[in-house]
């Protein structure tokens, strides 16, 4: 019963995040900023001496990411061609990404080198752990097996939390040293990406309150 509590008490909060976090959004947009999030991310770029990743904008909203295999820095509408404090924000964010991937960012390795395995554990757990129950008396093991591929992506949940908070940091000091937000306007910076940053909080904690469901399951059937 415990871990149903605290299952639903995770998709709640999750619900409350993604609310607020779209409210936050909305409300820093309408503060203008002097650049737009593709130029802030261009002036980041090149404040660090990083000239070999490209800025590209895709669609979506709030779809903004940094692929290291293709280094492009993809940003969405809302964030590419908008002058305001949270596209901003956003853009310093997702080259704050890059600036880890140069300087060989200790957890984002770590990362990166999970995803491989992350990949195959996402294709592949659901089932694995189906068929662990239905032949838990014949092949008991399955189900640890299956437990063990949900365990690297609840790692890879953990992992990504310093990366992400990180990110946020470099993105929020740079945005202030290099004057496009100040005394007025880094708080607000702040306050968005700190609520982009608890959707990676509570889905760890849900991922990890899923693998100690399925744990408490192994061991009832065993």
């Amino acid at each position: 019963m415990g871990i149903w509590i605290i299952l639903i008490a995770v998709m709640i909060f999750s619900f409350i995040i993604q609310q607020t976090l779209q409210s936050r959004f909305d409300k820093y947009s309408n503060v203008p900023s002097s650049m737009t999030g593709a130029e802030v991310a261009a002036k980041m770029l090149a404040d660090h001496g990083i000239t070999d990743v490209s800025i590209t904008c895709i669609e979506g909203k709030l779809t903004d990411h940094y692929n290291p295999q293709t280094k492009t820095v993809n940003l969405s509408r809302s964030v590419f061609g908008s002058r305001s404090i949270a596209a901003a924000a956003v853009a310093a964010h997702e080259c704050g990404h890059v600036v880890q991937h140069a300087t060989g960012y200790a957890p984002l390795r770590f990362r990166t080198a999970l995803v491989p395995v992350v990949s195959f554990a996402n294709r592949t757990v659901q089932w694995v752990l189906l068929l662990g129950v239905l032949l838990i008396n014949i092949f008991p093991s399955l189900i640890w097996i299956g437990i063990g591929l949900f365990a690297m992506t609840t790692l890879f949940s953990f992992v990504t939390l310093p990366v992400e908070i990180n990110a946020s940091a470099r993105a929020t000091d740079w945005l202030e040293n290099a004057g496009i937000t100040n005394f007025e306007t880094t708080p607000m910076a702040k306050d968005a990406l700190k609520w982009a940053a608890y959707t990676y909080v509570i889905a760890a904690i849900g991922s990890l309150a899923t693998l100690i469901y399925y744990i408490s399951i192994a061991n009832r059937r065993n």
